[in-house]
């Protein structure tokens, strides 16, 4: 476990040292005692917030709404700032699930989260109450993700799996970081644009095209967090110039360029909480991002 200091918020971070059985599954743990307003950063993942210490993260929305203690958010959620968690004596374990095992996983397809944070005792029923007092229990971080994992293999195992041509599709978008043509995806895969879009969409619960903006995002928050020059990232992030790189960050994040890349990010992220000494590469299909 790693500390952490931002402003008055002292956080204890935890990183698994092995990666997850299961393709597409990043794990961290966090313990603070203090945590004021912190931005939910839209991420191309669907993400699972598990708390289980003795108080509990508040989420807040732009309607003000309100979701408490273990919830699960939708790929791309938090767009504009719209969503903050704040909260006290906050222990919790987060899950980042790329859409491509989200249904499986999840047993509702992402499409169904439209974006939105709900309560994850709302999709799992008892075994999400299950799996937080087992948490709670267990002994150290090494059993929660050990737990943690084991759960998600199993309802993995347990769920369909994604079309051949909606991963395929998926593929290419990630591994081009959001530049891939839109337009040529639905040749490449031999579906007609219509039928690909929809089962695009119902699958992973993202269209094509908001896809590859968010992925496109993603990479570009990320180099501004490394330190990098806006100007250069917009340049080799496919923007049109930094005018256009500060227009996407802000739809995304209701904030500048610069504001992105100075605040922590409750996230599974390479860059904002470094995984521990020594640990194994992160798993190529999963792309990773901030909160």
């Amino acid at each position: 476990m790693r500390t952490f200091v931002h402003g008055a918020a002292v956080w204890e971070v935890s990183r698994p040292r092995w990666p997850s059985r299961v393709p597409g599954v990043a794990m961290a743990g966090f313990r603070v005692g203090a945590l004021d307003a912190l931005r939910m950063v839209p991420h191309p993942a669907v993400t699972l917030l598990v708390d289980f210490g003795p108080g509990s993260p508040v989420l807040d929305d732009a309607t003000g709404r309100q979701q408490r203690g273990s919830v699960v958010a939708g790929p791309g959620a938090g767009s504009g700032g719209a969503v903050w968690a704040r909260g006290e004596n906050v222990e919790c374990l987060q899950v980042r699930l790329s859409p491509m095992i989200a249904r499986a996983v999840l047993g509702v397809s992402p499409a169904d989260l439209d974006g939105a944070v709900v309560a994850l005792d709302d999709l799992w029923g008892r075994e999400a109450s299950r799996i937080r007092e087992r948490l709670g229990e267990a002994s150290s971080w090494h059993d929660r993700f050990a737990l943690t994992d084991a759960l998600l293999a199993r309802r993995h195992e347990a769920g369909p799996p994604v079309d051949p041509e909606v991963a395929r599709a998926w593929s290419r978008i990630i591994a081009s970081r959001g530049l891939a043509r839109v337009d040529g995806l639905a040749a490449e895969v031999g579906w007609s644009r219509k039928r690909l879009w929809s089962r695009f969409r119902s699958q992973l619960g993202l269209r094509p095209k908001h896809a590859t903006k968010l992925v496109r995002f993603d990479h570009a928050a990320h180099r501004l967090v490394a330190g990098e020059a806006t100007a250069r990232v917009a340049a080799d992030a496919g923007y049109a110039d930094q005018s256009h790189l500060h227009r996407d960050v802000m739809a995304f994040t209701g904030v500048t360029p610069a504001t992105v890349a100075a605040e922590p990010f409750l996230a599974v992220d390479d860059i904002a909480w470094p995984a521990p000494e020594h640990e194994p590469p992160a798993n190529p299909h999963f792309p990773t991002g901030l909160g």
